[in-house]
């Protein structure tokens, strides 16, 4: 069996980066605390799949993702791809509720104190955000 193709977003504003957390009642990785994103589709590339997950989860259009992933994870059965996303248009809310029931912008100290999907997250959340900071 193939493993599940996933691409998330790290939307970095200043020093923080949002997060939402994963619904209680999901049946992958329920209850934490994950970057918004999702399974990329059949015949759709990374950024694709990313700009339509971002429009759909939490209603931005982001058109300009840093070319290469910030952080590729492969974890059994997924394999995982996070874009740095620094542009966007729109202001980024919940949308798909059934999906995550809170989002946050994060420092990486805040990352740290937090159910992350993923433990690797918190070194990207410093490294992405910290990268904002004059």
């Amino acid at each position: 069996m193939s493993a599940h193709h996933v691409v998330a977003g790290a939307l970095v504003r200043g020093p923080r980066v949002l997060l939402g957390h994963r619904s209680p009642g999901r049946r992958w990785y329920p209850g934490v605390w994950d970057l918004p994103g999702g399974h990329v589709e059949p015949g759709e590339d990374e950024r694709a799949a990313l700009v339509r997950e971002l429009r759909e989860e939490v209603g931005v259009r982001a058109p300009l993702v840093d070319g290469e992933p910030a952080l590729r994870v492969a974890d059994g059965e997924m394999a995982l791809a996070v874009y740095a996303v620094r542009a966007w248009t729109g202001e980024p809310g919940n949308r798909q509720h059934g999906e995550h029931d809170e989002l946050r912008w994060v420092t990486a100290a805040e990352a740290r104190g937090l159910a992350l999907a993923h433990p690797s997250y918190a070194e990207l959340v410093e490294r992405l955000a910290g990268a904002t900071e004059r």
